[in-house]
């Protein structure tokens, strides 16, 4: 077994065929001193929203292990941190990272506030950075040259969505989110993207991140009658809603985007969950994702592989294969570096708009909780 939800403590076996090779001087060993350089990784370690980041975070170490074991002519050294899915913890993260000089890059997380919140820090210090799982639009509507992203917006899920659901759910839809940008965002695009497919948004509510009790704001919804309740929200908070419709006597579907597509999500809201709706982003395969998906199994990382794992280990690899285009002294460089990329991985082909948005296209895929699974619908 690899680790489990700490950050990793095991020895770098592959890094020592790159240590700097040893010679023998007038019977004293001398090593050739090899350059280290760090990358670093943030994301939730801890919390609700834990399984996401650890997924992440065996993708990043995973193509961290194989570059430093492919002849790379200097070493990288992981910096591994823990954003909670808060915020301020994500913001003294990025601190730690920009304050070491050491640090070339570094790419992160899952939640979109947390990453609006980071953004600035890294903009300031000038570091390269590559977002892997936080999609709101926001995040690169802003020509910053050293953001990029390799995930698509929430736009290019909530858009095919609304236009499926005003097609076949029905022309009557209440919206639950939570109150941050994730969520606000969430409820704007899919309003806008269903009400322009003909159909009519009957109740808009809100809660805060962390409340566990929705049962008034369903109850006024249930009077409604809606087709369905369009939950724009995360895990924890989803699962929670979803069973207390189920209490409520509320049998209108759930739908929603990727934010809630987790087992985790299922073991929250029980039995409740059957029948829920996400729509995700289509996995194509192709040959890398088929290599990293069994470089993953012989890794033997305690958690399993998530969307995240690929979306990491692409992010981590294009930041690689920046350093070494550009150096590793030249932060500026690597960042044009990274957004000059064309870069065929495990998520496909990539490249950057002139914002660091990728250009990768999006063909949902809907999901459906059944016998206590997702499974394609």
């Amino acid at each position: 077994m690899r680790f489990g939800s700490g950050i990793p403590g095991r020895a770098f076996g592959a890094v020592r065929a790159l240590m700097a090779t040893a010679i023998l001087a007038g019977g004293v060993t001398v090593a050739l001193a090899q350059e280290t350089v760090k990358i670093g990784f943030i994301g939730p370690l801890s919390g609700g929203n834990a399984q996401q980041g650890l997924s992440a975070r065996n993708g990043f170490q995973l193509a961290i292990d194989q570059a430093n074991a492919s002849g790379l002519p200097f070493r990288i050294e992981p910096v591994i941190l823990d954003d909670a899915a808060n915020p301020q913890t994500g913001v003294s993260a990025a601190l730690k990272l920009t304050n070491d000089s050491r640090v070339v890059a570094a790419t992160g997380h899952w939640n979109s506030g947390v990453a609006l919140a980071t953004i600035p820090v890294f903009q300031r210090a000038g570091l390269p950075f590559i977002v892997w799982g936080a999609i709101s639009p926001k995040i690169t509507e802003r020509n910053n040259p050293m953001v990029s992203r390799v995930v698509t917006t929430l736009v290019n899920t909530n858009e095919p969505l609304a236009a499926w659901a005003a097609q076949t759910i029905g022309k009557s839809i209440a919206i639950v989110s939570d109150t941050s940008d994730y969520g606000a965002a969430n409820t704007r695009n899919f309003e806008k993207f269903y009400t322009a497919a003909g159909g009519r948004i009957v109740a808009t509510e809100a809660a805060p991140v962390g409340t566990t009790d929705f049962r008034a704001l369903l109850t006024k919804i249930k009077a409604l009658s809606p087709d369905a309740v369009y939950f724009g929200g995360v895990v924890t908070e989803a699962g929670l809603v979803r069973q207390q419709m189920a209490e409520l006597g509320m049998t209108a579907p759930m739908i929603g985007v990727d934010g809630f597509h987790d087992p985790d999500f299922i073991k929250i809201a029980g039995p409740a969950a059957e029948g829920t709706i996400a729509g995700i982003v289509k996995e194509k395969g192709n040959p890398q994702l088929a290599k990293l998906t069994q470089d993953y199994q012989a890794a033997a990382f305690a958690e399993p592989a998530s969307t995240y794992t690929k979306n990491a280990y692409d992010a981590t690899n294009i930041i690689v294969a920046a350093i070494r285009k550009a150096g590793t002294k030249d932060k500026a460089a690597i960042a044009k570096a990274i957004r000059e990329t064309q870069y065929d991985g495990a998520m496909g082909h990539t490249s950057f708009d002139d914002n660091g948005q990728t250009k990768l296209p999006v063909e949902l895929e809907l999901r459906t909780v059944k016998n206590g699974a997702w499974a394609t619908r």
